[in-house]
């Protein structure tokens, strides 16, 4: 369990470094510790595996005062373990259920022991701004809108493939709009008048 745990720091802290999320910004979690035992989801829940992945990911996210959300299993239709205070700054509804290792998961669960306050809701109504997905369980649902993927050199946690996400203000604008600040300001330059 220590190697997972190592393995999660690593991917987190390298997650922070390609997409620094600041104080405020909501983080979702997903993961089957079936599939990173190397199972299939859902047939060997462990909370051992899932306090590794949390000691791992956990202490980068809150150091930077990010809320962190931990997504449940289908069982509870995907609802998410979150801090009151989450669920208060997101206006996140709370909704009443406690998860365990076979309705909801174990991460879910290990996350709920964890949690200073911890409180359950249906939905992040699509407000994260980065997520990681630990053996598929598509937390794509409580993303922003535009997810982008971020690829990075920790490809698995135990047995699971990992997939990490951002999320970017969408493009608007059509043929004539810009998107860096060095376009636009190249683009004022036409407009500025001409000295002799």
């Amino acid at each position: 369990m220590e190697g997972l745990k190592r393995q999660a720091e690593a991917a987190i802290r390298e997650f922070l470094e390609l997409f620094p999320m600041p104080r405020g910004s909501l983080f979702v979690l997903g993961g089957s510790t079936s599939e990173v035992l190397g199972e299939r989801v859902g047939t060997r829940p462990s909370l051992e595996a899932a306090e590794a992945i949390l000691e791992g990911l956990l202490p980068p996210l809150l150091e930077r005062g990010v809320h962190v959300a931990v997504q449940g299993c289908e069982h509870l239709n995907r609802a998410l373990v979150v801090e009151r205070e989450t669920a208060r700054a997101y206006g996140l509804e709370e909704v009443t259920v406690f998860p365990h290792p076979k309705a909801g998961g174990a991460l879910a669960t290990a996350a709920f022991l964890r949690f200073q306050d911890p409180v359950m809701v249906e939905s992040l109504k699509a407000q994260a701004h980065g997520g990681m997905d630990v053996g598929g369980v598509l937390i794509g649902m409580h993303l922003r809108p535009v997810a982008v993927p971020l690829r990075l050199s920790v490809r698995k946690l135990g047995e699971a493939v990992l997939i990490a996400a951002k999320t970017r203000p969408k493009l608007i604008g059509g043929a004539r709009a810009v998107y860096t600040r060095e376009e636009m300001l190249k683009r004022l330059e036409e407009y500025r008048p001409r000295l002799p």
